[in-house]
């Protein structure tokens, strides 16, 4: 794997989006933009969109290839959320910089489909096809919950999204620049170039029927069996009644008889929250809660946390009344000399170094981790640059120690068989990138103060015994043993280790 180069970030927005329109009335609070984040209904459109942005080859490669969306699903949903949160406020700063980031994340997608097409996440049809299938969706979400858009909120809401993908790409032309030139351009691209991909059918046919829990959920495997067992074929069924009816067609996608009903019926049930005061049910507030862990310094969890032996019990009374089945159970952990829990080498291998959940382990799944860490941190472009050839080194010694059948991946088995030689130079650089980034004032020590905020801030979590300093040597070491599955960590476990 070569130095990955990322793209110079463009300037700080400006008044002028590149094209004589200002852009700053189109975001932040009281646009419609904003509205959507309060409408439970758009987290099902957004669904409805990630089927048909799936369906689009380049894009559905990139997903099959480097996208974490089965294994992690809840982890992806969280962060597109926050992403498009920040990306549609009133701050121009922190739009450009997540435009950055964005982009330098886009510019690292990129290869050949099972066709030998070749992919690239910048291609600009491919990222107005992702903008125009979320429009598309959010329109049909308002006509399917029964509040069907006037001709004027439409053109107000397109402007919208044509300046989301000018924040992107300022020169982009792939999206019609009218909304009635819109409506010809989606129609051709579902008829003529959509396929039935593999993204497809992995989220039609295996994501849905076998969602993982999300963090919140994972202490409740029973009521989580239960609620999938519901959840998951309705949300395929009402998610394909959903699609266009052309591309249904060539796709070959059955619909269940009755379903048309049952979409209705879910769009208006789901907009029958908006009936709650403000910030009740929104689809940011939760998907956050849903992709926290139970033991997240959120004051909402730790509110949640106070039932949770309820729940545990009510669980156990399910799993003696009904026959649903029980999410696998892992054995429980062996307790080391000094009272830290252990993995398997192949428990590491499932829960944190398979990212993409493809079986094995390559570069695609370094760069999620690689990915996550940035986001996460939000490290700005020297740091998120070394962050990646850190790992890109990495996967170099591990396909030179672990690969055995020189098949450029390495396995399940390959990796038990030489667990213990992972912590090579490469993966030390990774953990000193981290430290600097924590290393506020650059002492060489980690305090406590900065110790709690790479963790508050990246993992989400509170650390209370955090006291004193933290050394170089030691922050190294700590991560090292994470990161070479000899020893669990209660914050780095959420972060790689959860859906």
């Amino acid at each position: 794997m070569g130095e990955e180069q990322a793209p110079e970030p463009p300037a700080a927005e400006g008044p002028d989006d590149g094209d004589g329109a200002d852009p700053a009335h189109l975001f932040g609070p009281q646009t419609r933009f904003d509205g959507l984040f309060d409408d439970p209904c758009w987290a099902a459109a957004m669904i409805r969109a990630t089927v048909l942005e799936a369906a689009y080859p380049p894009i559905g490669a990139a997903l099959a290839d480097s996208s974490t969306f089965v294994t992690r699903p809840w982890r992806r949903l969280n962060n597109t959320l926050r992403s498009f949160r920040i990306m549609t406020g009133s701050d121009p700063v922190a739009r450009a910089r997540e435009t950055a980031r964005l982009n330098r994340l886009h510019s690292r997608l990129n290869g050949t489909d099972s066709a030998n097409r070749p992919y690239d996440a910048l291609d600009p049809a491919a990222r107005a096809w992702v903008v125009a299938t979320m429009f598309e969706s959010t329109i049909t979400m308002f006509r399917w919950s029964g509040r069907a858009l006037d001709q004027d909120a439409m053109e107000e809401l397109y402007a919208q999204f044509q300046a989301f993908l000018r924040l992107m790409d300022p020169r982009s032309t792939a999206l019609p620049a009218s909304l009635k030139d819109f409506w010809p351009y989606y129609d051709r691209v579902v008829e003529e170039e959509l396929e039935n991909t593999e993204a497809l059918r992995t989220i039609l046919y295996r994501l849905f029927d076998h969602l993982p829990a999300p963090p919140l959920l994972e202490g409740v495997p029973t009521l989580w069996a239960g609620a999938r067992a519901l959840a998951g074929p309705t949300i395929g069924v009402i998610t394909v009644a959903s699609l266009p009816e052309a591309f249904r067609r060539r796709a070959g996608l059955t619909e269940v008889p009755g379903a048309q009903a049952l979409t209705q019926a879910a769009y208006l049930a789901l907009g029958t929250a908006r009936i709650l005061p403000d910030g009740w049910v929104t689809a940011e507030t939760l998907i956050g809660l849903l992709s926290q862990s139970p033991d997240s310094d959120d004051p909402r969890i730790r509110a949640l946390a106070s039932a949770g032996e309820g729940v545990k019990r009510l669980g156990a009374f399910l799993r003696l009344i009904t026959p649903l089945p029980d999410e696998p159970t892992r054995p429980p952990r062996a307790a080391a000399a000094d009272g830290t829990l252990r993995r398997t080498a192949g428990e590491f291998f499932d829960q944190v170094l398979d990212q993409t959940g493809n079986g094995y382990l390559d570069w695609p799944d370094l760069a999620a981790m690689a990915r996550e860490l940035s986001g996460r941190l939000d490290l700005d472009e020297p740091q998120e640059t070394r962050l990646f050839d850190a790992y890109a080194a990495w996967w170099r010694e591990l396909q030179s120690e672990l690969d055995a059948n020189g098949d450029g991946r390495i396995s399940r088995e390959e990796y038990a068989r030489a667990a213990p030689s992972l912590a090579g130079p490469a993966l030390i650089r990774v953990a000193e990138v981290l430290f600097d980034a924590t290393d506020a004032d650059g002492n060489q020590t980690i305090d406590a103060d900065e110790y709690r905020a790479l963790f508050r801030t990246g993992f989400r979590r509170e650390l209370l015994d955090a006291n004193g300093t933290y050394s170089r040597a030691a922050f190294i070491k700590d991560f090292l043993a994470f990161m070479t599955g000899r020893q669990s960590h209660s914050a780095y476990d959420p972060l790689l280790a959860s859906e």
